[in-house]
C-alpha cells in the first residue's frame, strides 16, 4: 500500500471525504467521525472499525436500492401487509397471505389470483405483496388491466409492440389490478395473452377481479380465448376468494355512526 507520510488530521480527514466522493461511500462520509469515536471509545480493532463502516455502507446501499424497486413498481399508494385487517375479512386465511409474502412463489413464477367483491381487501393485499416483494430485491410492477390494455393497443399502433411486450415480460412480478371489471375486445384481449404467453412459467402474475372465473366470459368475449387466459392464470398458482362482504364499506358507515 502506498503509504502516506507526515499526513496531519486535518489533511487526513479531507482526503477520506474526497475518496468517499470518489468511491461513492455516501454513509461512509457521512458516519465516519461518529465511527470514529465509538471506535476510541469502544476500543474496536483496526479490522472492526473498517468492518462497522463497511456495514453501515452496504446496510444503506440495500436500503436506497429498496426504496428505489418500490418507487419503480408505481404502486398507486402505500399499502403494507402489516397494516392488512384479517380480522374485518375472514375469508382470508393469514397463514396463506404471510406464506405468500415469503416470495417462494415469485422465485418459481408461479401466478396468483385475487377473486372477490369491490372493497375486500384485494388491492391491498396485491400492493402489500408485491411491496414485500420489491423490499426482498424483486422487480416488480403494478399497472391497471385496462391501463395495461390500452398501452399495449398503442405500442402495436406505433409498431413496438415487441419492446413492449418484452419490457412487461422481464420483471420478476407483474401485478395487473382491476380484471374484468370492464369489457376488452377481441384485440386487446389478444394483446393482454402474448403478456401472459411472455411471461408463463418463467416470471409471476399477480391479479385482482371482482370477476368468479365464469364470469370471466363478460369480460373476454372470446369463450376459447378466455379459457386460455384463466389457464395461464392459474396453472401451478395460487387463488384466493376474499369473499362478497365489503369490509371497507362497513368500515365507512361503522365512522359515519360514530
Amino acid at each position: 500500500m502506498r503509504r502516506r507520510r507526515g499526513l496531519t488530521e486535518e489533511a487526513a480527514v479531507a482526503a477520506i471525504d474526497q475518496a468517499c466522493r470518489r468511491l461513492r461511500l455516501p454513509t461512509i462520509r457521512a458516519l465516519v467521525d461518529e465511527a470514529l469515536a465509538v471506535a476510541t471509545k469502544e476500543q474496536l480493532t483496526y479490522q472492526g472499525f473498517l468492518a462497522e463502516l463497511l456495514l453501515a455502507e452496504v446496510d444503506d446501499r440495500d436500503r436506497r436500492s429498496s426504496v428505489r424497486r418500490v418507487k419503480a413498481a408505481q404502486f398507486p399508494r402505500d399499502k403494507w401487509l402489516g397494516d392488512f385487517d384479517f380480522d374485518a375479512n375472514t375469508a382470508i386465511n393469514p397463514a396463506t397471505v404471510h406464506e405468500l409474502a415469503k416470495g417462494d412463489w415469485i422465485r418459481k413464477g408461479e401466478p396468483l389470483c385475487l377473486i372477490g367483491d369491490s372493497g375486500t381487501g384485494k388491492s391491498h393485499l396485491l400492493i402489500g405483496l408485491g411491496t414485500a416483494a420489491a423490499e426482498q430485491g424483486h422487480r416488480v410492477r403494478y399497472t391497471l388491466a385496462t391501463r395495461l390494455v390500452n398501452e399495449l393497443v398503442e405500442a402495436a399502433d406505433e409498431k413496438v409492440l415487441a419492446k413492449t411486450i418484452a419490457r412487461y415480460g422481464r420483471v420478476d412480478l407483474l401485478i395487473i389490478d382491476e380484471l374484468g371489471y370492464m369489457e376488452l375486445d377481441r384485440r386487446g384481449a389478444e394483446l393482454l395473452f402474448q403478456v401472459l404467453t411472455e411471461r408463463e412459467e418463467k416470471n409471476s402474475i399477480a391479479i385482482a377481479s371482482n370477476q368468479s372465473f365464469s364470469g370471466w366470459t363478460d369480460t373476454f368475449t372470446d369463450p376459447r380465448l378466455c379459457a386460455a387466459i384463466v389457464d395461464r392464470l392459474t396453472y401451478h398458482g395460487t387463488i384466493i376468494e376474499t369473499g362478497t362482504h365489503s369490509y371497507r364499506l362497513a368500515n365507512s358507515r361503522g365512522q359515519a355512526q360514530g
